[in-house]
């Protein structure tokens, strides 16, 4: 289908479950009616915003599983910042089978191509702070891979892919394990390599380093709170502020000497971009 392919996501298996979700046992029933079967089509892919591109090659798959000879002609590099009324992709093929494979491609661009540009739009925020923009696992079930995907295309560095990367100790792991000390001192014993500790108090900053953190993540805290963690850190580990994080005041939290900004509505609210695609008769 494409040489097109991500680490830990089988796209062709994407593909064909997305594809049988919309056709199940009946087909394109509007299709197989109104458009003789070997009648072909041509079509534009373009985008009516300002986006960053994600997601083309994936839209070439779903129209080239069910028309393998469909002409494909991609027109936008993944992560290139495009103008309003820009074409993405040029194709040709049979009618039936882009038809039914349209709605599959477009949402998949529409919503990797949104995460990417808002990704985009943080990192310019973040520029100039010596920050990282990070994401985090705020995904929507099952396409975790593909939405961290988009934000790498937007310009963001992935944190923890899953649960089994790092340690993550919050608040209600140290509840559970009785003080921060304890939380890092069992994730130690265990033979965890990446330790990576929440702390929403200044005071937690010391035990949590001398218990053994490797990455600290300074949660909802002022820009002072941010300056002081910072200074105690003094760059034995990395920093990492979250929680709240705006477009308007990214910028001022980067600056406050964090390594790392992360930002959950990357994927958790990025708007679709508004992308169609224009027909006629080939």
């Amino acid at each position: 289908m494409s040489d097109f392919s991500l680490s830990g996501f089988d796209l062709g298996a994407f593909v064909r479950s997305t594809l049988a979700e919309d056709m199940a046992s009946g087909g394109d029933i509007t299709s197989m009616a109104t458009i003789p079967a070997g009648a072909r089509f041509s079509g534009v892919m373009d985008s009516r915003d300002a986006i960053t591109v994600a997601g083309l090659p994936i839209a070439a798959m779903f129209f080239r599983a069910l028309d393998p000879a469909m002409e494909i002609e991609i027109l936008a590099a993944e992560g290139e910042q495009v103008a309003a009324g820009s074409d993405l992709m040029r194709l040709t093929g049979n009618a039936r089978a882009m038809l039914t494979a349209e709605r599959s491609a477009l949402n998949t661009v529409q919503h990797l191509s949104g995460i990417a540009t808002m990704t985009r739009q943080y990192v310019d925020a973040l520029a100039g702070t010596g920050a990282t923009l990070l994401d985090t696992r705020k995904t929507i079930p099952g396409l975790r891979v593909l939405e961290k995907y988009a934000t790498r295309t937007g310009g963001a560095t992935n944190h923890r892919m899953g649960l089994w990367d790092a340690a993550m100790i919050k608040d209600n792991h140290v509840a559970v394990a009785g003080s921060v000390e304890e939380a890092v001192r069992r994730a130690v014993d265990a033979g965890i390599e990446r330790i990576i500790v929440e702390v929403d108090r200044v005071a937690q900053v010391e035990p949590a380093l001398n218990a053994g953190a490797t990455h600290l993540l300074l949660d909802n805290m002022s820009l002072d709170e941010l300056r002081q963690c910072v200074a105690l850190v003094d760059g034995k580990v990395p920093t990492e502020a979250s929680g709240g994080v705006r477009l308007d005041t990214i910028h001022a939290i980067g600056a406050a000497g964090v390594t790392y900004v992360s930002v959950g509505r990357l994927t958790q609210s990025a708007p679709a971009a508004d992308i169609g695609l224009d027909f006629a008769l080939a």
